[in-house]
């Protein structure tokens, strides 16, 4: 495989754009009144209606906490808003879809040509539109037969979808959007994003072509439905390396929707791959269309948060932490809420501790984002004061305890590092708790070093 890989770098470029479904976290579904939940509920089918089950008769009635959070998260990935948009019909069928069509946007999204900065690349948004979840289907076994069960309770969930374009020529800089976007989303507050649950799933659309050459290939293969970052990576290179193969040979791939199976880390063929004709889009006719009046457009972009690349300069900038550790005390809205809670806890109380010691002992001891603020800067000047305790000091407790120890020393010499930690422990003791214990294991380790057996 990796000569393979070695092969494919110098002569194919992959060509992927990436399709992302997330589920908003409103109260209601996207055209009912009933309740968002999918994953809280107690049992299947209780959070349904005429609506989201699509009895004949139904109307729906779009819900506008959604409309305005998908224009925060147009905002928030650089788009353009539209100030005119429609609801259209997707038709197909599928056990999940009880209508048999999905309510979703055609030809007229909310919001187009945006773009995410990454050190990989930018990736462009070509749009963000918004839809309804279908429900979930349950493959099982009654009474020794096997069947397949659907639970509606995800029918009629708000569903954003996020378009790019192919822009993304490796896995890794695909990982690296979809780890971005992820980031962005949960900055947004509009969904828990929870890829193991399903609210965020990850679609990668691969084509391999020459290097050199400009053009789209004239295929695309769609893997759908992927829940991690680093399935996203692995199916990538899976079915780049088997495009190569095929291309080897003079063959085209087959354009059609794969799935990633995670135990055997390989795709396999689900079902050809629709064109837009196939769905026989017409706009829906049950719901008027969406004018936003740029006062409207205006005030939704207040609520938008700072954004994770603002607050990484921000951390540099203000208190001249590096650019990792500012980069580690981001990676959830959770974690950089509390560090700065954190701070302003420090500016409050007396203590001479800087940010950047703030920051350190945050990332190093892992600081849990529930932890108050002020028992944070309690326990970190218990610490500091542990360890401010003269070298000379640790040199001579250090010094005393080994004498007292032979064996100790002599199993650490015979290379039983783990007696290390014994010895620590004795210095720790004798200097009272105080003193800092990397420094202590390093003093240790240097006399026994440096004295004779």
């Amino acid at each position: 495989m990796g000569e393979t890989n070695r092969m494919s770098n110098t002569t194919f470029e992959p060509v992927i754009g990436m399709e992302i479904h997330v589920e908003l976290a409103t109260k209601s579904k996207m055209f009912c009144g009933c309740k968002n939940d999918p994953f809280g509920a107690d049992k299947p089918n209780i959070y349904t209606c005429p609506v989201c089950l699509g009895l004949p008769g139904a109307l729906p009635v779009a819900n506008k906490l959604a409309i305005e959070w998908t224009v925060l998260l147009g905002q928030a990935l650089n788009c353009t808003i539209s100030r005119f948009s429609k609801f259209d019909r997707k038709n197909y069928f599928y056990p999940d879809l009880a209508k048999g069509y999905q309510i979703s946007q055609y030809d007229m999204p909310l919001c187009t040509n945006g773009f995410v900065h990454l050190p990989e690349g930018d990736v462009r948004i070509t749009r963000v539109h918004l839809e309804e979840d279908t429900g979930k289907l349950l493959h099982t076994t009654i009474d020794g037969k096997q069947v397949t069960l659907v639970d509606f309770n995800r029918s009629g969930v708000p569903l954003v979808e996020i378009v790019t374009e192919p822009d993304i020529h490796s896995s890794d800089h695909a990982k690296a959007f979809v780890k971005a976007l992820h980031q962005i989303v949960r900055y947004t507050g509009i969904s828990h994003a929870d890829l193991e649950k399903g609210s965020m799933r990850l679609e990668p659309n691969i084509s391999v072509r020459k290097m050199g050459e400009t053009s789209l290939p004239n295929y695309k293969v769609e893997v759908k439905n992927i829940n991690s970052f680093k399935f996203v990576k692995k199916a990538i290179d899976f079915e780049v390396n088997r495009h190569i193969e095929l291309l080897k040979t003079g063959k085209t791939p087959v354009q059609e929707t794969r799935g990633y199976v995670e135990d055997r880390g390989v795709t396999l063929s689900q079902r050809s791959k629709e064109d837009a004709k196939d769905y026989r889009y017409f706009p829906e006719p049950d719901i008027p269309p969406i004018r936003l009046s740029e006062q409207l457009i205006t005030e939704i972009k207040t609520h938008l948060p700072e954004m994770p690349s603002s607050v990484i300069e921000k951390f540099t900038k203000t208190y001249g932490l590096s650019a990792e550790s500012s980069k580690l005390l981001v990676e959830t809205p959770e974690r950089k809420n509390h560090f700065e809670a954190c701070v302003e806890a420090l500016h409050k109380s007396a203590v001479t501790i800087t940010p950047t010691d703030l920051a350190n002992y945050c990332i190093n001891k892992k600081i849990p984002e529930t932890t108050d603020p002020q028992t944070v800067i309690a326990a970190l000047v218990e610490a500091k004061c542990a360890s401010d305790i003269p070298p000379e000091l640790i040199t001579a407790s250090v010094a005393k305890v080994l004498a007292g120890q032979p064996k100790a020393v002599s199993d650490y010499r015979s290379g039983k590092t783990g007696v290390l930690m014994f010895l620590v422990g004795l210095v720790k003791r004798d200097l009272a708790g105080k003193g800092d214990a990397g420094v202590i294991q390093k003093t240790i380790t240097d006399h026994i070093t440096h004295t004779n057996g």
